[in-house]
């Protein structure tokens, strides 16, 4: 079992950075692959990015390769997502999710096992 907490989202000019975090808590926590999803007003979630319980692997959506880098600290339970050249496009409420078993699908919402209540992003332009 896993809660999820994310935080530092906030208002930023277009073309800044910003990074998100995502504090969890569970006794298995070192196993899950953690990835982050957006949602923006009126749209669908949206894969972000995703990374494996030892942070092997990693994988974006074409939207934000070579903007965005997720990365992990497990002995901290956390998980961060650092956003680059942001765009107002990017505004969105960001959540983090945990995954049990790590899957090619690392796209699906379905994916996910557990999910956190979101931060929210603001670019202006």
């Amino acid at each position: 079992q896993v809660q999820l907490v994310e935080s530092g989202g906030g208002l930023v000019p277009a073309g800044g950075s910003l990074r998100v975090s995502c504090l969890a808590s569970g006794r298995t926590f070192r196993s899950y692959a953690m990835g982050w999803f957006r949602q923006a007003p009126g749209k669908e979630r949206e894969f972000v990015a995703v990374i494996s319980w030892r942070a092997i692997n990693t994988y974006y959506a074409d939207s934000v390769k070579g903007r965005f880098t997720i990365s992990r600290d497990n002995a901290k339970n956390t998980v961060y997502l650092q956003m680059n050249s942001l765009q107002p496009e990017d505004t969105a409420v960001y959540y983090c999710a945990a995954a049990i078993i790590y899957s090619r699908s690392y796209s699906v919402p379905q994916t996910y096992d557990y999910w956190g209540q979101g931060t929210q992003v603001t670019v202006s332009s």
